[in-house]
C-alpha cells in the first residue's frame, strides 16, 4: 500500500514538473520491477515543487525564505512564508512530499 502511494506521488511530481505541452508514459505500478520500483521512491522533491506544496497550504501568503534541513527524522525543504500578521512555518519531506511540520507564528 504505502509503495503503491510512493509510485503515485512520484508519478504526480514527475507529471507536474514537466514542461507545457511534453507528454509522457506512465506504467502501471503491477508492471514495474524492482529496479525501477527502487529508483522510483529516492524521487526527490525540488524547490519549486515545495514551494509550491507550501503556498497550496496557506493560499496567498508571500514566500520569504526557503531552505534544506533535518526535521523528524526527515530531509525536508524548510518553507517560511508571510500573510498578515502571521509567519509561517511548512516543512515538506523532500522524499515525499508530504508535510511533516506546520508552524504558525503570530506578529502581536
Amino acid at each position: 500500500m504505502r509503495q503503491t502511494i510512493k509510485i503515485a506521488l512520484a508519478a504526480a511530481v514527475t507529471l507536474a514538473a514537466l514542461p507545457a505541452g511534453a507528454t509522457a508514459v506512465a506504467a502501471a505500478p503491477a508492471a514495474l520491477s524492482s529496479t525501477a520500483s527502487a529508483s522510483v521512491s529516492q524521487a526527490s522533491v525540488t524547490r519549486s515543487q515545495a514551494i509550491a506544496i507550501a503556498t497550496r497550504r496557506v493560499p496567498g501568503a508571500r514566500v520569504t525564505e526557503v531552505e534544506r534541513e533535518w526535521e523528524h527524522g526527515y530531509r525536508t525543504w524548510e518553507v517560511e512564508l508571510r500573510k498578515g500578521h502571521r509567519e509561517y512555518e511548512v516543512h515538506v519531506a523532500i522524499a515525499t512530499g508530504r508535510i511533516v511540520k506546520f508552524r504558525v507564528h503570530h506578529d502581536d
